[in-house]
């Protein structure tokens, strides 16, 4: 008895492979009883040794560190400075009475203010989203068990057990921790959500356990945390709780994955050092070389005012609601394409992925067994059809057949349904399936050639069977045959049976064909054999049928005498039918330079033969398998893994190892999943996509995105529209920062003219929020150019400013200064009491030139069709209105220090605003011109 064993707090290792020992020697380890079970005494020590059977979460960043965090960006802390220096000026002034008549104390301190609030709030909404993938595998724990404790049986908490429970499990149960088998009796579990195969699992008691290289999927001895039991009943030992099952070492590599900033976070923030930096710079030189040419520290105030209007006008404060109203608008894009992103910065993240390693049942295939190929002792015939549709055709060399000429057909097509536990029934425009998807594809099979569940087995009505076993591999049925059916030497009674195609073979003595019953000879056997193994080699799943007549009923243990000198109908070859989109998706991955990975818990020869049909590689590709993975070092692993495009039967950690290695290699990897065991690798990933339909909630939570419709096509359309996003963000970001280094110099150069700043921060803010704002948001929307799927991916390591875009900006930013700069000279002496007007409103209105320019690099505006983006005329329309109410509306007027401008005067600001849009005109003249004489024979 167990309560008659001394205390002790030494207890069992639970990370040792219990599936490998013999079940005695576990059992006196854990000293567990199977009949008493645990006494209550050692139960309480064991809670205490081992904790609580609950899965740990870490401790995130509660909401005010979150909001906190938002203004650590550089840019931010700029323009708080820039505000309190502001603020002080404006207070001393207000309390020397010296401000001007009629100007607002604090307004520009106060705006400044507003915007660092609303970027704070607007990052503080894309991060405040909690990490909830350990708050969902925490509920992936039964709140009830059934145990065996002190010889009594007793409902607990799952949370109560500890190693040595005995506990028992029955259809329904979802379990709570891991465990060997003592008893099983039919018992059958779903570990798809941590195994990611959809297949229910036969499990069975095995005494001497399994070997020690026993892949997760195949250890039958053993059953596992948040997995669930479809049928059958157990009794098993409790081996492992908590943080120790599979469950728990998922959720341990879950917290290890720390998230790292997306390629566009790092190029922002890169983007603010350079822009912080250089204002500093400037701001440094225009004071000392503003003070060596006064002589003195006399124009001070006038160097802080134009130091402070630098310092707003490097910093564009409208960049970070563009970017997130740009992505916003991608994930609008993807949503219409069945990808919902959940974490913004996703979007643009897209557009850099390079690898796609992406799991096979149910994304790169239909997750339907279909029935492609029938090998009848007379023919080889192929299977027409999609899904589970009871529609298709029997082709024999591509002619249709006619199953009234071929009886032995319509017979192996009955034993398909009477030897069947599924339902094929439709709902709305779908077929679909109750039970074991292998079965339901057989009566998806069977109904195409016009034999339906619902009739044969009304008139076949089924009178007894011997069930499936993994140590029998098939199932049999015994029928009644119905009145006016002929019987054979006055055997009523029909035996259907089907399963291993080695097992029933051998119970075979005769096989049927069109013409009549013949003996088996050892040719006929080796001959179907051969097929076997060729449909096998093929990746398909393959069920060999027969059947006998009958004089009696059998007694229930008498499989053994009843299945025996049968008649061999033939072999049914299924597999889980390639998503017929997929091929062309990936043959457009290979186009843009993407290359696609299988990562796959099925067998190494199905996952071969699906990456074949959709090119993922070819016959001579390597194939990887668990077992080998886990004799690599991490080292030998990224040695091989450019080279491995398949990798099959793996366990949780290999993907999250495989992702690591290709992520070492220098590679930027997307990764699919939809199953508990995916969720550290789908965090690991640089993008973690997530199956909407099959999904576990664990899967959705640690994710960037989500396929509405678990389709690896829609994997390669989000990229398009993230590279499509990634374009546009480089179009409005040269945009705003040509327009930023014009204002910049401009605002520098006033001192060193003898002048009064021209702008000030009020106005700085109005151009960076409004006048450049809105035009970049409409160049946010310009639609996909043709090539986009055409070249390779992004580098994620690229600067913001690569492939030419710093020169541009650059570039732009002296020409918007050169003729800003001129404008002012001339203006300042003509007409000194509008000037600064005129400044702002010509660096207003060059803007709106540019942004109608700059939507392409190489295409002239006007031989562009203008309506491609209508978007962009409007908001440049609408921004013109907006600039020019600044100056003729007197509550506006008064409020941004702006005065009335003649009509002159205002068609000069207009003119000289056209020069900008003229250069960058030009530009595009010398890059054609250029691109002509290196290429004569393309130019027209």
């Amino acid at each position: 008895m167990v309560s008659n064993l001394p205390s002790t707090t030494s207890f069992p290792d639970v990370t040792i492979p219990w599936y490998h020992q013999a079940i005695a020697s576990v059992l006196q380890t854990f000293r567990g009883d199977e009949k008493q079970g645990l006494d209550p005494l050692e139960v309480a020590e064991r809670q205490q040794f081992y904790g609580p059977n609950e899965i740990q979460g870490g401790q995130g960043r509660n909401t005010w560190e979150i909001f906190l965090d938002q203004f650590k960006n550089i840019m931010l802390i700029m323009l708080i400075v820039v505000a309190l220096i502001s603020g002080l000026i404006d207070f001393a002034e207000l309390r020397a009475q010296a401000l001007p008549e009629g100007t607002i104390p604090f307004k520009d301190t106060i705006a400044i203010l507003a915007i660092v609030i609303l970027n704070g709030l607007l990052g503080f909404f894309q991060e405040s989203r909690a990490e909830k993938a350990l708050a969902a595998l925490k509920k992936m724990s039964s709140p009830q068990v059934r145990v065996c404790r002190g010889g009594q049986i007793l409902e607990i908490k799952g949370a109560d057990l500890v190693p040595g429970d005995v506990m028992f499990i029955e259809a329904g149960s979802q379990l709570s921790a891991d465990g060997l088998v003592l008893e099983a009796a039919n018992l059958q579990i779903r570990e798809s959500a941590l195994t990611g195969e959809a297949n229910p699992v036969t499990k069975q008691y095995r005494p001497e356990g399994l070997p020690l290289e026993t892949p997760l999927g195949d250890r039958q001895n053993m059953v596992f945390s948040g997995t669930e039991v479809l049928q059958g009943r157990g009794k098993i030992l409790v081996i492992a709780t908590g943080m120790a099952t599979e469950l728990g070492k998922i959720a341990q590599m879950l917290a290890a994955v720390e998230t790292s900033q997306t390629p566009l976070q790092k190029r922002m923030t890169h983007l603010g050092k350079i822009l912080v930096t250089s204002s500093l710079v400037l701001v440094f030189l225009v004071i000392l070389l503003g003070t060596l040419q006064a002589g003195n520290f006399s124009n001070l105030k006038n160097l802080i005012e134009v130091s402070l209007s630098m310092a707003v006008a490097v910093v564009p404060e409208g960049l970070p609601a563009v970017i997130t109203v740009t992505l916003a608008i991608g994930t609008q894009r993807m949503v219409k394409r069945n990808a919902l992103i959940r974490k913004l910065p996703a979007v643009e993240t897209l557009g850099s992925v390079d690898t796609i390693c992406s799991d096979k049942t149910g994304t790169l295939t239909q997750n339907k067994m279909v029935v492609q190929r029938l090998e009848t002792p007379a023919n080889s015939l192929t299977v027409t059809g999609e899904g589970y549709a009871p529609m298709g055709n029997f082709l024999l060399q591509d002619t249709a057949l006619d199953l009234a000429q071929h009886p032995e057909l319509q017979i192996l097509l009955r034993a398909c349904v009477l030897c069947n536990d599924a339902v094929l029934r439709q709902e709305a425009q779908e077929f679909v399936i109750i039970g074991d998807p292998t079965e339901g594809a057989l009566l998806s099979l069977a109904g195409k050639g016009g034999f339906f569940a619902e009739t044969l087995q009304a008139t076949w009505p089924r009178l007894g069977e011997f069930p499936f076993s993994s140590e029998r591999k098939r199932m049999s049925v015994i029928c009644e045959m119905p009145p006016g059916e002929q019987a054979v030497e006055d055997k009523p009674y029909l035996l259907c049976c089907k399963g291993s195609p080695e097992l029933v073979l051998e119970r075979c003595q005769s096989y049927q064909t069109a013409t009549g019953i013949f003996p088996l000879e050892a040719r006929d056997r080796a001959a179907i054999l051969q097929r076997n193994n060729e449909m096998a080699q093929a990746g398909l799943r393959v069920l060999g049928f027969s059947q006998r007549y009958l004089s009696e009923i059998p007694e229930a243990q008498a499989e053994a005498i009843a299945e025996q000198e049968m008649v061999w109908l033939g072999l049914v070859g299924m597999l889980d039918a390639p998503r017929p989109e997929v091929k062309e998706a990936v043959a457009k991955c290979r186009a843009a330079g993407i290359r696609p990975v299988m990562i796959t818990g099925d067998h190494q020869l199905t996952a071969k033969a699906i990456a074949q049909k959709l090119g993922i590689s070819d016959q001579k590709a390597q194939a990887l398998t668990g077992i080998e993975i886990s004799k690599l070092s991490q080292p030998e692993l990224e040695a091989i893994v450019e080279e491995v495009d398949i990798y099959a039967r793996v366990a949780p950690e290999h993907k999250l190892r495989i992702v690591q290695a290709l992520q070492h290699r220098g590679r930027f990897v997307a990764m699919t999943g939809d199953g508990v065991n995916d969720a550290p690798a789908l965090k690991q990933a640089d993008i973690g996509i997530a199956m909407g339909i099959t999904g576990t909630d664990v899967s959705k939570e640690a994710s960037d995105m989500v396929l509405l419709d678990d389709n690896f096509a829609t994997i390669v359309a989000a990229t398009e529209e993230g590279r499509v996003v990634y374009t546009n963000i480089r179009h409005f970001i040269q945009y705003i920062l040509g327009s930023n280094i014009g204002e910049v110099i401009t605002i520098a150069a006033s001192p060193l003219l003898g002048l009064s700043v021209p702008l000030i921060p009020l106005q700085i803010l109005w151009m960076n929020l409004v006048t450049d704002g809105i035009p970049a948001l409409a160049l946010a929307l310009e639609p996909a150019e043709p090539n986009v799927m055409q070249h390779r991916p992004f580098n994620p390591q690229e600067s913001i400013f690569a492939r030419g875009l710093g020169a541009y900006i650059i570039r732009i930013g002296l020409i918007f200064s050169v003729i800003t700069i001129a404008l002012m000279a001339y203006s300042a002496e003509a007409y000194p009491e509008t000037w600064k007007t005129m400044v702002f409103t010509t660096l207003c209105l060059s803007q709106m030139g540019h942004a109608i320019a700059v939507r392409s690099r190489t295409q002239f505006t006007f031989t562009s069709n203008p309506f491609r983006n209508p978007y962009l005329i409007i908001a440049v329309v609408a921004t013109s209105i907006l600039q020019l109410m600044l100056i003729y509306v007197e509550p506006l007027r008064l409020f941004f220090d702006t005065q009335r401008l003649s009509s002159s005067q205002l068609l000069l600001c207009l003119g000289v605003s056209c020069l900008l849009f003229g250069w960058v005109e030009l530009e595009k003249l010398i890059i054609h011109w250029h691109w002509t004489r290196k290429n004569p024979s393309k130019s027209r």
